[in-house]
């Protein structure tokens, strides 16, 4: 199934602004508590919030490389996006691999080069992702502008074929929008 999975550092999401937040969504009913959480979340990591290691272009390229080395053998990665604190990906695991044992190698890798280029050791991400299956065209089509879009949302550029480290710069460049013909994958056809 395809996945929206991101994952953040380990300083992105401080536990005493979760403490609260779940304090404050403990009394609204389960889905609103829950999307209210997913909003939060999202702001929050867009504010920038924490070390923002991967402001370093070094530690970008690193992580982008990594996303892209298994493309289109382990999984088919449809979108992505590398913020300064946490990424986002969009991809269709092959049968023979499971989402968790994709994000571990992507997590893996890039926390120990990251942290041999920053010359530190311990933990780089934060341990759980957020993950969401992909329901179908229309929510892959929203994920997909979600992700390319949010370093526009946040801030960090004009447009989003002009983050670097995003698919949008591959896929928007010479087309200039959305309307790229990027299709779901063929589950959801």
């Amino acid at each position: 199934m395809t996945q929206h999975v991101s994952f953040h550092l380990f300083d992105s999401l401080p536990q005493s602004v979760l403490e609260g937040w779940r304090d404050e969504l403990r009394a609204r009913p389960q889905k609103e508590a829950d999307l209210e959480w997913r909003k939060r979340t999202q702001e929050f990591l867009d504010s920038g919030y924490g070390s923002c290691f991967v402001r370093d272009d070094r530690l970008a390229e690193i992580i982008e490389t990594a996303l892209l080395c298994f493309d289109g053998q382990r999984y088919a990665l449809h979108a992505w996006c590398v913020m300064p604190n946490h990424v986002h990906t969009l991809f269709t695991p092959s049968a023979e691999f499971k989402m968790s044992e994709i994000l571990h190698s992507w997590k893996s890798f890039t926390a120990h080069d990251c942290n041999k280029v920053l010359r530190r050791t311990g933990r780089f991400w934060a341990r759980e992702p957020f993950d969401r299956y992909i329901r179908n065209e229309r929510h892959f089509q929203n994920a997909l502008r979600y992700i390319e879009d949010n370093p526009v949302k946040a801030r960090l550029c004009g447009k989003a074929d002009d983050w670097r480290w995003s698919s949008a710069r591959r896929r928007l460049g010479s087309l200039g929008t959305h309307a790229s013909g990027v299709l779901a994958p063929r589950e959801m056809r």
